[in-house]
């Protein structure tokens, strides 16, 4: 039998918070971090002994604790950042509860040294639990220093549980990565052991350079989007620069960093067409929004949230993301220029030095534009094997040979510059400005045939199939109110449903997309997206799965041969298509090969 009700002791109370709040030595990094910055700090030094185990120190130039606060600072649920229910529905800071030095206090030893500006000196607290280990005033400049040492010497049980000190290290180290993208503007110095490292203010790249690799700045796009009061910025990788395992996506909502299945699912949706296989996306993304519009007060260590516009936050990012990889010309990726336009894209065969070798007589005559004319329908539904022309490639844009004096003179040479010749009947070379262009030919003109059907499908009504016999789907009560709640939503997407009854389901008609399939899992499986986050886009993907697969097949084979004025015409193409840098399975479509690289290669210059 359980005894009677009674109060726990202060200590076991800090205790059971601290099981919350502190998992382990990075929990301790990042509540201490987390603190200096709500206290204005621009410069924060971090060190650490053992992982953390034995001691940490954070020492800030923040505004500093008044000596006569600091005792309270030890305190449950003492905090200077809130004072009323209402502050909990606009929280601007980091923390807000009161409970962290509380906490780590219960299970270390831990010494608080801090000096305000109006102060001529700081003062020194130490404590255990609720034992003062001493009060003096001490030397110490504007700003706090948190000293921890012993981590959870008073309950062994739990410190059996923490695992190696390189492991606790690479903890602190992912974190401290977090904290320092979050806020570019403070200055870091990090002493984790024997790793060392100094990260100015304000130099953001090499930030990025340092924690994502020194490749992402140049293959990553810059962002800063704004809509109504939501702001979008940061960097996106492109799709090229992923990785196999999710560890290099960083996402903050008002400099916090969170977790959150919407946000994942919006960026997931936006990479959707152009990742290779499992492949995950690189990024690191700010989403700013006024405070009352989503609850960081959700979890204890604040790492989810929840927004009040959950759906219009997941349309914006959505759309932000999915509008600025599809932006992404070949010039960009080399570049960050503008594309030239397709006026200034004439231009004859690039000039080179003589080789002083017997060539025939015969002039080579200069390429530029010509203008055909093609059946609009013969183009749409033109997907012949034995014409380029007419598998997706825009006619009106094809080079053709003819008197280069017809054409007014332009040295302009485009991004993927001109092709030299077919290899293998399988790659297309080319030569640019820079260097040399390697172009699988297969995969960019199956991904232009895939926008180019993409944007047929988008102007056209939706297509459905009546069933002659309606499938009758059982669901529960609540699946069944959400579906009646969407019936125009899924009519939209070419699901025509009613409701028979309290827990049953009518299927009248489906995409064409689905056609053949299984209905009533498809509506089971919309229905579950719906109740989680409010939208899907299951039947969508199916119907672009299923494009994808019949561009893939009326694209061009290998050996086909090509002749270098349809090869110019499908670099033109792929400079004006959206996504042109992957092919629909996420494949790249293009290389290229700088002349420095070429140097490299022949080791010229040594």
């Amino acid at each position: 039998m359980l005894g009677r009700i009674h109060i726990l002791p202060a200590v076991v109370a800090n205790q059971i918070a601290a099981g919350e709040v502190v998992e382990r030595p990075a929990s301790i990094v990042k509540e201490l971090v987390e603190n200096s910055l709500d206290a204005g700090a621009t410069q924060i030094l971090i060190q650490t002994e053992q992982g953390g185990i034995n001691r940490i120190l954070v020492r800030d130039n923040g505004h500093g604790i008044h000596r006569d606060d600091l005792p309270r600072a030890f305190a449950r649920h003492a905090t200077s950042k809130i004072r009323s229910v209402d502050d909990l529905f606009v929280i601007g800071s980091l923390g807000f509860r009161g409970e962290a030095l509380a906490s780590i206090g219960s299970v270390a030893r831990v010494e608080i040294q801090s000096r305000t500006e109006a102060q001529s000196q700081g003062h020194a607290l130490a404590m255990v639990g609720d034992e003062v280990l001493h009060d003096r005033p001490v030397a110490h400049p504007v700003g706090t220093s948190v000293e921890v040492r012993d981590l959870f010497f008073n309950t062994p049980a739990r410190r059996k549980f923490l695992k190696t000190e390189r492991s606790e290290t690479q903890a602190i180290d992912a974190t401290l990565k977090r904290l320092m993208l979050a806020e570019p503007e403070v200055a870091f110095e990090v002493a984790l052991g024997g790793s060392k490292f100094v990260l100015p203010a304000g130099a953001m790249e090499q930030r990025l350079a340092r924690i994502l690799g020194e490749d992402f700045p140049a293959r990553s796009i810059h962002i800063d989007e704004r809509r109504g009061p939501y702001r979008l910025h940061g960097w996106v990788g492109l799709p090229t620069f992923s990785r196999g395992h999710a560890d290099h996506q960083f996402f903050f909502v008002n400099r916090r960093v969170v977790r959150d299945k919407l946000v994942a699912h919006a960026i997931r949706q936006a990479y959707r067409d152009v990742l290779f296989g499992a492949r995950h996306p690189v990024f690191v993304l700010n989403l700013d929004l006024p405070p009352e519009s989503v609850d960081v007060n959700v979890h204890p260590t604040k790492h989810e949230v929840r927004f009040r516009e959950a759906r219009d936050v997941h349309d914006f990012i959505f759309g932000m993301l999915n509008r600025a990889l599809r932006d992404v010309r070949p010039d960009d990726t080399q570049q960050r220029g503008s594309p030239a336009s397709a006026t200034e894209l004439v231009t004859a065969v690039p000039e080179q030095p003589a080789l002083n070798l017997p060539l025939p007589r015969t002039e080579v005559p200069s390429v530029s534009w010509r203008y055909a004319q093609v059946d609009p329908v013969e183009q749409a539904a033109g997907l012949s094997q034995e014409r380029l022309v007419g598998s997706g490639v825009d006619q009106r844009r094809i080079p053709q040979v003819h008197d280069a004096g017809a054409v007014p003179p332009s040295r302009v040479v485009p991004p993927l510059g001109f092709a030299l010749a077919q290899l293998h009947g399988v790659y297309l070379l080319a030569q640019n400005s820079s260097g040399l262009i390697l172009v699988d030919i297969h995969a960019a003109h199956e991904r232009i045939v895939y926008e180019r059907m993409k944007e047929q499908r988008r102007q056209a009504s939706p297509q459905m199939q009546s069933l002659l016999i309606p499938i009758i789907v059982p669901v529960s009560e609540v699946e069944a109110d959400l579906a009646e709640e969407h019936t125009e939503l899924l009519a939209d997407s070419g699901l025509v449903i009613d409701r028979m009854g309290a827990s049953t389901l009518r299927v009248k008609a489906v995409p064409l997309s689905l056609a053949g399939g299984d209905a009533a899992a498809m509506l089971i499986d919309v229905l579950g997206d719906l109740a989680e986050m409010e939208r899907s886009e299951r039947i969508e993907n199916r119907a672009l799965d299923l494009l994808a697969t019949l561009a893939c097949h009326s694209s061009v084979r290998a050996n086909r041969p090509m002749s270098i004025a349809e090869m110019n015409a499908l670099l033109r193409e792929m400079e004006v298509t959206e996504n042109a840098g992957q092919c629909n399975h996420g494949r790249p479509t293009w290389r290229e090969l700088s002349l420095e690289e070429l140097d490299r290669l022949f080791l010229r210059g040594r």
